[in-house]
Formats: C-alpha cells, structure tokens, sequence
C-alpha cells in the first residue's frame, strides 16, 4: 500500500439530520444475492490501516451508484460519513437500512446513510435484564419483519435473545434459552452463529463453551461446537449436540454475521456453515453441511477441500457455486497480512478455483474480517487491498465466469465492506 501521506479526519461528529422516532421504553433467500432496485453501494472503509477486532481506526461510509471502472478513482476525503464515535462497523443491513447496537450499548437502533450522513429512523431501549453491547450478538431474520438478536448475557453465563419487529422496533418478546453451560466451562462464547432454516422452520444456533484464563486472550475453548435446534416461535431447545464433524470452531463467532457472511442455505433446503480446526500449522478452513430436514452436520461433508487456510466468508450464487474470501496461513495471518484471496468453490466437488484478472491471480489483499462482497444483478463486486496499489473493486459475472476491473478507491483507504442497500 503506498504510504499515506495526508490523514483526513472528517469535520462531522455526526452532525446528522435525524428523524428520532423512540419507542417505548417498555417490552411492547436461500441465496445472499440482493433482489433489490434501484439500490446502491455503501462501501466502508478504514483510514491509515485495516479495521476488526475493535481496533481503533478511523471508519467511513461512502455511498456510490456504481463501482464499474468509468467511476474513476472514488473520493472519501470530506464526502463520506465517520460512523466510528457512534456506531460500528459491525451491523445489520436489509432493504434500505441498517439495525444495530451503537456504542452506547442501550438500544437498538434503526438508520439510514442518505447523502452521507445517519439518519436514524427508529431506536427501541433494551427491555431490562436483556441488554447487549456493540459488536457482540448473532441475528437471524425469521420473516420479513421479525429480526432475532442472541448473544451470551452480562456475564457470559446463558444466552439471551430479544425479538423485534423491524418495521418498528418494537419489542416482540425476550428470553433466556435453556441451555447450561457445559461441566468444567463457565462462559458462552460471545455470540455465537444464529442461522434460520425456512423450508422446516427451525432455528439454528451455533456456539460452544470456554473457560476463563487469566485475561479475555488466554481462556479455553471447548474442543468441538455445538449445534443448538429451536422452535423459532417459542424459542424452546428441541436438541443441543456435539456437531458430529468434531470441528473446534465457527467462523466469526464472536461477532456474529455482522461483518461477514458465513451461512447459507441453497436450493434444495442444505444449510452450510463456514468453521475451522485450529492445528498446530494453520487454522484449517472447512464448508460444513446439514442436510435438509437433518439437525447435525453431514460427517462425509466438506465443501473446502485441500484447505491452505482459514475460510473467513461465504456467499451463495446458485447452482452449487459460492463465493468466499479465505487466507493463505503461509502468507501470514494478521489483520493487516496480505495473504487473503478469493475464489469459486463448487459444492458438488469441492474444487476451488482461486478467482483470475487478465489470466492472473487477483492480488493478496489484506483484511482478515469483513464482508469486501456483494451479489446483485448476476455479479459480484468485492473489494481488494493489494500491498503496493490502490484499494480497488473487481467485478465477477456469475453467467460467464469473467472478471473485469473496477472502481479503485483513493489512497491511505482501506476496504473493510461493500454492501447493497435500496434507494
């Protein structure tokens, strides 16, 4: 990455037009490809270095119409939105808008980012004993309105969960899930993996159990996780097993799908899960599957073959192809390494094809976290951080397997997500 020569703190703290409708303090696809239009791209960015895991850096929302190469080099400089005194990177989008638990960690919060500013639409307060902090939760959209936050409660001993009507945040219920902890662990994993299956309409939910260390770093995982089955209308626990692949962990399970995709299901009702064992050279990236109408993981099933790192995010394009961000272990495995890289992996085979620009390889970008893609109209627009170019978008077209270049981004920038929003 060219050094960055100039850091722009943008003027706003947040200087918003906001439309604060507070509720009441009281209770009161098988495919990721967005159907959405006309819509736009929100990008988000980092300033001077990568974000994730709650670092301190700079964020930014830049909306654009288009990320084709006639945009030229896109500007953030004193057009995009700073979100990081308030809210996070880390969030929930559908339709035109984003849910979320600002940094204030006492509400859910409903917005918009229009002409670059939030403009928040609604906020609901937390129902007391069922309170959240920013970043760490899990989601599963149960309809089209009903949105389902989970996460390990205050002090990491049950899990919690609050239902929401997302037309207007009001509150649809709370609860504790009966699940214990497991004999010898004392906490939840933060948040967990909350994945919704629609064709039976059951519930997944994805965690395991730890052990304090003597800081948050060093505490104990429980060797394999587990798969929790719930009724999604009463929130009862119809089973809670060992997933019978005996992989350690989930991907992105301490935040949830807030930053990346790692669920999906497809056509025929499957439900596919990104995980990894941690060995002593890498952490292994695998593609789990249950079968549909099945509650544990197929234990022949591995969609990530010959893994030479770590699977971060997965996206589903139909027909058995999904697009996912992984790493090169080898490379490095930092935040900031490049050694990050996607490719086209096919279900049926297990064969990944490392995606190509011009009969190359697409540079190593770095990033560990974060969704840097986005599925709309038949194509794939995903975000690169090369180590001596600028940020820049390619363009993958799902009928004809081509890939053409895009938008780059000024730089000292650093792609952290690209999504899809309606107008």
């Amino acid at each position: 990455m060219k050094k960055f020569k100039t850091f722009f703190y943008l003027f706003m703290a947040m200087a918003m037009t906001v439309s604060f409708n507070a509720c009441s303090d009281d209770d009161g696809t098988s495919s990721s490809e967005e159907t959405v239009t006309p819509y736009h791209f929100d990008l988000v960015v980092t300033v001077g270095r990568q974000g994730g895991m709650g670092r301190d850096v700079t964020t930014i929302v830049r909306s654009v119409d288009s990320l084709t190469a006639n945009q030229g080099t896109i500007s953030i400089a004193g057009i995009g939105c700073e979100i990081n005194s308030t809210y996070t990177m880390e969030s929930i989008y559908k339709g035109k808008y984003y849910y979320q638990v600002p940094i204030s960690a006492d509400r859910f919060t409903k917005f918009r980012v229009a002409d670059n500013l939030i403009d928040i639409t609604q906020e609901q307060k937390f129902a007391s004993g069922y309170t959240y902090t920013a970043r760490n939760y899990t989601h599963a959209w149960l309809d089209d309105t009903t949105l389902l936050i989970m996460a390990a409660n205050g002090d990491k001993d049950a899990i919690i969960w609050t239902k929401l009507n997302a037309d207007d945040m009001t509150i649809l219920g709370n609860g504790t899930l009966d699940i214990d902890l497991a004999d010898g662990y004392d906490t939840f994993t933060t948040s967990g993996i909350a994945a919704y299956r629609e064709a039976d309409n059951k519930l997944f939910y994805f965690y395991y159990n730890k052990k304090k260390g003597t800081t948050s770093m060093n505490s104990t995982n429980e060797p394999y996780f587990h798969v929790a089955v719930i009724d999604p209308e009463t929130m009862e626990v119809e089973s809670d097993e060992i997933n019978t692949q005996q992989v350690s962990e989930m991907a992105g399970s301490a935040y949830g799908e807030l930053l990346q995709s790692t669920t999906f299901t497809d056509e025929s009702g499957n439900l596919y899960l990104a995980a990894f064992n941690d060995t002593d050279d890498m952490e292994e990236g695998c593609l789990l599957r249950i079968n549909a109408g099945e509650t544990n993981f197929d234990a022949s099933y591995n969609g990530f073959k010959n893994t030479d790192g770590k699977l971060l995010t997965v996206q589903y394009l139909g027909n058995n192809r999904v697009f996912t961000y992984s790493r090169n272990d080898s490379e490095g495995t930092k935040i900031d390494s490049y050694s990050h890289y996607y490719s086209i992996v096919n279900l049926s085979t297990g064969t990944r094809t490392r995606l190509q620009y011009n009969g190359e390889n697409i540079p190593y970008s770095s990033g560990r976290f974060s969704q840097r893609s986005a599925f709309v109209d038949d194509k794939v627009y995903f975000g690169v951080n090369p180590s001596d170019t600028n940020p820049c978008v390619y363009i993958y077209d799902v009928n004809t397997g081509s890939v053409e270049k895009g938008a780059e981004v000024e730089e000292g920038y650093y792609f952290e997500q690209i999504r899809v929003l309606e107008d």
